[in-house]
C-alpha cells in the first residue's frame, strides 16, 4: 500500500489517540495489581484471602453491598486511621498511593454500581433515640454487642457504637447498611418482606440517632 501524506497524518493521528489512551487502562490495572500486593502484605491476615472476611474476627471487605453504599472516602479513611479501641490499626504509612491501590483492588471485586455519593448525600436521621434504644437492644445488640461494642463483646459483628465508625460513616451508609444488610454474612436486612423484621423509615432512623448517642454513655 502506497503511502501518502494524508495516510501518515491519519496514522498519526491514530498512534497519539492510542498512546493517549492505554497508559489510563494500564494504570487502571497497574493500580488493582499493586493493591492486591499491599493487601496481602497487610490486610490479608485479618480479613482473609480476598477480602472475604471471617465473621467474630474481621468483616468482609469485598461483599457487594458494602461496595455499592461505601465512598471511596470512607474506605479511604478508615484504611488510613483504623479504628480505635479495635483489632484494626491504621495504615497511614503506606502513603495515599497505596492506600487508593488497596481501595482499587476491593473495587475490583465489585458486583453493583457504586452509589457511595448518593448514599452519603441521603439526609441526617432525625429520630426518637429512646425508641431508638429499644430497637437496637433487641435486633442489634445480640452481634453488635449491647453499646455496639463489636468483636471485644465478644459480639459476631463490628463495633458500630464506636467513634472509629461513627465518625466515618454518614447516617445514609448506616441506613443503607440496616435495610439491604450484607448479603453472605450474618448482617441481614431489616427491611420489606425479606427482612429479619419490616422496620419504617422513622424507626430506622430513630435507631441511627440512637446509636450516634452511644459514644457518649
Amino acid at each position: 500500500m502506497q503511502i501518502t501524506k494524508y495516510t501518515a497524518f491519519a496514522l498519526a493521528g491514530l498512534a497519539m489517540l492510542v498512546v493517549g489512551q492505554f497508559p489510563e487502562v494500564f494504570a487502571a490495572e497497574s493500580d488493582v495489581q499493586a493493591g492486591s500486593v499491599l493487601y496481602n502484605q497487610n490486610c490479608v491476615f485479618c480479613h482473609q484471602a480476598d477480602a472475604i472476611g471471617k465473621p467474630g474476627f474481621a468483616p468482609s471487605l469485598t461483599n457487594k453491598e458494602l461496595l455499592g453504599a461505601a465512598s471511596d472516602i470512607f474506605l479511604l479513611s478508615t484504611i488510613r486511621d483504623g479504628r480505635p479501641g479495635t483489632g484494626m490499626p491504621p495504615f497511614a504509612h503506606l502513603g495515599r498511593g497505596g492506600i487508593k491501590s488497596i481501595v482499587a483492588y476491593l473495587r475490583s471485586h465489585s458486583e453493583l454500581p457504586n452509589r457511595g455519593a448518593e448514599v452519603d448525600a441521603q439526609s441526617d436521621a432525625r429520630g426518637d433515640p429512646r425508641l431508638g434504644k429499644l430497637w437496637f437492644d433487641q435486633i442489634c445488640s445480640t452481634c453488635h454487642g449491647a453499646n455496639g461494642d463489636g468483636y471485644v463483646a465478644g459480639g459476631t459483628g463490628t463495633a458500630i457504637g464506636m467513634p472509629g465508625f461513627l465518625e466515618k460513616a454518614t447516617d445514609g451508609f448506616i441506613r443503607e447498611t440496616i435495610k439491604q444488610g450484607r448479603s453472605n454474612t450474618r448482617m441481614l436486612g431489616f427491611q420489606g418482606a425479606d427482612g429479619l423484621a419490616s422496620l419504617s423509615e422513622q424507626e430506622i432512623d430513630d435507631i441511627i440517632t440512637y446509636m450516634r448517642s452511644l459514644p457518649n454513655q
